[in-house]
């Protein structure tokens, strides 16, 4: 399917978004009222081009049927459960059969393969372990190609290089920041990096500039190759660069792409930049219609160099909302709204500061205190912090508690609460 001609790709395709469809009208309830609301019957759409017909899906929608109201399948056939952050504090829930799984395997696979490994290879996986997709997602892909898998996930960073050189891994999985940091680690450690077989790095779940990509490069001696995913659509494996570097290869066979102005949601030229919305045609516990992603891209139908004949998109050049990614953890302003609104000790004021020191993201929030506390603060901080930990799924890096009034507010116009300071 990687190098099928477009109109095989096609047949394909409209075969599996029939099923698709369908599955979701017989089983989820949500888009059983959508296709009546709008007079449509699955009968209506019989290939790609007739998704236009149907309205988006949104992250509003996972929210307002949480947990697991999107779902199509009962929990008895739900054989694993993960999560991503949601907009009020509570996750977005998706769940997988064992059919879903061997599809999210067989997607991860072709991205090792297009990154140039091969089942003769060590793949160090750094990505968290756990609700999140990441650690499981790239795991499971590199055991369905065949390759030898290194379960570390995140942190420990000296053993991360102590691995790299005791067992000659070949590649490693991990954010960008954190392979930037990986090579200064191996630097105090006495390594010279370039001079281990490491040859490939598999970054994602952060943007990454082409100046960061070259960095990378040419601090650790390898290729580095982007990933996607996201746990909406089925996690890490959706799209990635080949070693060709021009572009994220999607598997159109698994996951449809369109891309519409984020303002109108109409759909634009090809080549053009919009925002990424993507139907999955295989998947049976969670069939998704036209999900609008939020990130903003563009794409390119041309065969790739590598033969490959799936569309590539461009590297995601912004997110069409208010999304934070902080060391490849998404989260919005408004869950840690929903944390400071939950303490009556905590005046409704905050701000968000993210900054990068040795290339690693680091999360400072700052709460101010209600004008009449007289309470304990660092009974108060640990309380907040444990509850931030819940919402957000990672501890920040700093926790102040000011007092009441030491917020700046702001009169005219919207307040900022998040000041990025990692650009400057």
């Amino acid at each position: 399917m990687e190098t099928a001609p477009r109109s095989e790709l096609r047949e394909v395709q409209d075969e599996r978004l029939q099923k698709t469809v369908q599955n979701a009208y017989e089983n989820v309830e949500f888009y059983r009222e959508v296709f009546d609301e709008h007079g449509l019957t699955p009968d209506d759409i019989e290939s790609v081009e007739d998704l236009s017909k149907l309205p988006f899906t949104t992250k509003e929608d996972f929210r307002d049927h949480y947990p697991t109201g999107m779902f199509a399948r009962e929990m008895d056939d739900v054989v694993r459960i993960h999560a991503s952050s949601g907009t009020t504090g509570k996750p977005k829930i998706v769940g997988y059969t064992q059919d879903d799984l061997d599809v999210w395997s067989k997607a991860v696979a072709r991205c090792l393969v297009a990154s140039g490994l091969g089942p003769d290879d060590v793949v160090q996986n750094a990505y968290g372990y756990g609700l999140f997709t990441g650690g499981l997602g790239l795991h499971q892909g590199i055991e369905e190609l065949g390759a030898t898998v290194i379960p570390i996930g995140g942190g420990n960073t000296q053993r991360q290089v102590e691995m790299l050189a005791d067992l000659g891994s070949d590649a490693i999985s991990c954010t960008p920041s954190y392979a930037l940091y990986l090579a200064e680690v191996a630097d105090d450690m006495g390594y010279d990096i370039k001079d281990l077989p490491l040859r490939v790095v598999i970054f994602g779940a952060e943007p990454c500039t082409e100046p960061m990509r070259e960095e990378i490069e040419e601090r650790l001696g390898v290729k580095g190759i982007d990933i996607y995913g996201l746990s909406e659509i089925v996690g890490p494996g959706v799209s990635i660069e080949c070693e060709e570097q021009n572009g994220l290869h999607i598997w159109e066979d698994y996951f449809y792409p369109e891309v519409v102005d984020p303002n109108t949601g109409d759909p634009v030229e090809e080549g053009e930049e919009g925002e990424l919305v993507l139907t999955t045609l295989a998947k049976d516990a969670l069939p998704v219609l036209r999900y609008r992603t939020g990130d903003l891209t563009t794409l390119n139908y041309d065969t790739c160099e590598c033969g490959r004949t799936c569309v590539r998109m461009d590297n995601i050049t912004g997110r069409a909302d208010d999304l934070i990614i902080v060391r490849g953890v998404n989260f919005y302003p408004s869950e840690v709204e929903s944390v400071v609104l939950e303490f009556d000790e905590i005046a409704p004021h905050y701000r968000i500061d993210i900054r990068r020191e040795d290339n690693l993201d680091k999360l400072e929030i700052t709460v101010e205190l209600a004008e009449d506390f007289d309470g304990s603060r660092s009974d108060l901080t640990s309380r907040i912090q444990k509850r931030l930990s819940n919402v957000l799924s990672f501890t920040p890096d700093k926790l102040d508690l000011v007092e009441y009034g030491n917020i700046a507010r702001t009169e005219v116009g919207k307040v900022q609460r998040v000041y990025d300071h990692r650009g400057q």
